[in-house]
């Protein structure tokens, strides 16, 4: 998941180039290609005791950060079993420690 809007990236002047395109019925339009890319969205946890955390899950929101940061950390927290529950400090940590400094996004 991702930014939700060009303006987003244009607030921070994120860089990018014009590009045009060749659309439906051969028209022809411009459009803005961003060439950094930024995701966002929360770490989803399963498997607590349901009667201390709802439902048995619990989540940490994730600002922004670079798209292959994002994919990097999915791919590792998919993988992530612990006997509790590590603070969204702990995780962060740990797969920094591991894979390098989360390139966040400029506020």
């Amino acid at each position: 998941m991702g930014p939700v809007s060009n303006g987003w990236y244009d607030s921070r002047q994120i860089p990018s180039v014009l590009k045009k395109a060749v659309g439906w019925k051969g028209n022809t339009y411009e459009y803005k290609e961003y060439l950094e890319k930024y995701s966002c969205g929360r770490i989803d946890i399963y498997g607590l005791d349901p009667e201390e955390y709802w439902g048995g899950k619990h989540e940490y929101s994730l600002a922004p950060m670079r798209t292959e940061d994002w994919e990097e950390l999915s791919e590792w927290l998919y993988d992530l079993e612990s006997e509790e529950l590590l603070s969204y400090e702990e995780l962060i940590g740990n797969f920094e420690k591991k894979n390098g400094k989360i390139r966040w996004a400029p506020e």
